[in-house]
């Protein structure tokens, strides 16, 4: 297909990770568990919470949010994905292509600013315990959390409307299992000088930002704790950060690693196989790390589940 203003009509195709089919049973069974069971695990959080009254505070209506948004996270690549594998049909069209990038980048930087409020949240608990029901009110936790929404939305719409101006060669191939921005960046036959410069911007700015936000609130708080007398009260004040801090290193962990292997290997393959890990494991993960760590939330789900028994 000739450069031209008709991409609208192209039709992409997924390649995934491998092309061997005797492995592609076991890479169904294997995305299909580690999907449901981070669908089911976040959905029990969520209701968990919900549910009950002595988790209605800042810190777990957070979790809530970020469990909602992993949920949505994980949707827009795997159900896609295992299609793929049970059809054998790797097409997804211009349309589906762009829908999808829009809902990833959105719940990608969700994530991100979650992760980031929830930093300040503990943050406020450890550093101003006295003022924290003042300052963590229900309107500002709303409000953090519907600037995150808004800034987000308006960040996928900036890169649709800056893909949208692209156009696509006869090469349309994708050696990923979702469609990834800079993977179709790399597809088009127009210059792409500016979708490069926005992408990296947007990345330094909404990625590196709330990052650095995080560790000035970690800072504050290893500050403070430093300064408690007693051993018990120093491990009481860091056993509330341990699961954020943990789900913080995991989510960025992962995505740092995803693009120094891609940066070192140049392998589009590899780098599919690495994004596996913050677009299923964490989310995957992020439930196991705060009920195993959180007697409340362990409280609250022994009493949903005993309800649903009832």
């Amino acid at each position: 297909m000739e450069p031209g203003n008709d991409t609208q009509t192209s039709t992409f195709f997924l390649l995934g990770f491998s092309e061997e089919s005797e492995l592609q049973p076991l890479i169904f069974g294997l995305f299909l568990s580690m999907y449901l069971v981070t669908v089911y695990g976040n959905m029990l959080t969520i209701l968990a919470i919900s549910t009950d009254s002595h988790l209605h505070t800042p810190m777990y209506f957070f979790l809530s949010k970020l469990s909602f948004v992993d949920i949505c996270f994980t949707s827009t690549t795997i159900p896609k994905m295992l299609w793929i594998i049970q059809t054998q049909n790797k097409a997804v069209t211009y349309e589906g292509c762009i829908i999808q990038i829009y809902f990833i980048i959105l719940f990608a930087v969700l994530d991100v600013f979650l992760l980031t409020i929830m930093a300040y949240d503990r943050y406020v608990a450890i550093c101003h315990p006295l003022h924290y029901m003042n300052i963590m009110n229900p309107q500002l936790c709303g409000l953090l959390v519907l600037v995150s929404w808004i800034i987000s939305v308006l960040n996928s719409l900036l890169h649709i409307l800056m893909m949208l101006r692209l156009s696509f060669c006869t090469n349309l191939e994708i050696p990923h299992f979702f469609c990834e921005l800079n993977e179709l960046i790399q597809l088009a036959c127009s210059d792409t000088f500016l979708n490069n410069l926005v992408m990296y911007f947007a990345a330094v700015l909404l990625g590196g930002g709330p990052f650095a936000g995080i560790l000035y609130s970690y800072s504050k708080i290893i500050s403070s704790i430093c300064e408690i007398s007693s051993a018990q009260g120093k491990y009481k004040a860091f056993s509330t950060c341990v699961s954020h801090l943990s789900v913080v290193s995991l989510f960025y962990c992962t995505m740092l690693g995803v693009y120094l292997s891609s940066a070192a290997t140049q392998s589009s393959h590899s780098s599919a196989a690495s994004s596996v890990m913050y677009t299923l494991v964490t989310p995957m993960l992020n439930p196991f790390i705060y009920t195993l760590r959180n007697k409340d939330i362990k409280m609250a789900l022994r009493r949903l589940i005993g309800m649903s028994f009832m």
